[in-house]
């Protein structure tokens, strides 16, 4: 049951008919793991904490630097020098005191992030993919299907920004289905450029996905992928299938 406490701090959300109290519940009662603390990863981490999630399992292997605070919003001008996982679990302690948050300041190996999410069973309900690069976004999506972990997964770089949502269920693609592991380079907003609010703009809707998929509400963007363009302030959306060569989930 809901305490009284509880029951005014997230009323704005109750009173939504996804949500209710039952839905609610089942956000304090869920584990959400997210991978990047950086421009994505802060409005992720900001917003769900806020919402009522009621553990969080943050991992980036980066410190923070000044160039960070520019579009990274969890992170503050004393946070510089410190590990982005410490700086970003501080700032969610400041939203939300009984949200609990799990710390991992290292990169997590393939078979790191399957024990991680096999043993925490039900209770690991989704994956956030906030990372800055191909390899892991392909690892995580890889370890999400084996073992049937809902993976939200976004990315931006200057004006442009693109998210979706893989269920992982039959009939659903993959993130391997979209994307073949040996066509990209890694494109940094270091070597790029990132306009800041672009980051806030994606990273906003991989929270509400994320939400939705806790609480059963509405329809989540599977086999879609949203497509933002800043400059022209304009989304388009793509629609795509399960591969039927793809190695992940048709394999």
């Amino acid at each position: 049951m809901l305490t009284d406490e509880q029951l005014l701090q997230y009323s704005r959300q109750i009173m939504l008919p996804g949500i209710d109290i039952e839905g609610q519940q089942k956000l304090l009662a869920s584990h959400v793991m997210i991978i990047g603390l950086g421009g994505l990863g802060s409005p992720v981490a900001m917003y769900l904490a806020a919402a009522g999630v009621g553990e969080l399992t943050l991992v980036d292997d980066d410190k923070v630097e000044l160039t960070n605070l520019q579009r990274q919003i969890i992170h503050q001008f004393s946070s510089i020098g410190s590990d982005k996982v410490e700086s970003a679990g501080n700032t969610l302690k400041q939203l939300n005191r009984a949200c609990k948050v799990n710390l991992i300041n290292r990169r997590l190996t393939e078979k790191e992030l399957t024990a991680l999410i096999s043993s925490s069973g039900e209770c690991t309900r989704i994956v956030v993919d906030c990372s800055d690069n191909f390899s892991t976004r392909f690892m995580l999506n890889r370890v999400c299907y084996n073992n049937k972990t809902p993976l939200v997964s976004g990315a931006a770089i200057r004006w442009e920004g693109q998210v979706s949502t893989y269920t992982m269920q039959p009939e659903t693609p993959c993130y391997r289905c979209l994307y073949e592991e040996d066509s990209f380079n890694d494109e940094t907003c270091a070597q790029n450029g990132v306009v800041a609010p672009l980051v806030g703009v994606i990273g906003a809707i991989q929270a509400m996905e994320v939400i939705k998929l806790i609480c059963h509400a509405g329809k989540t963007i599977t086999g879609r992928l949203m497509l933002f363009d800043g400059l022209e302030m304009e989304w388009r959306t793509i629609r795509f299938k399960p591969r039927a060569d793809c190695p992940v989930c048709q394999g």
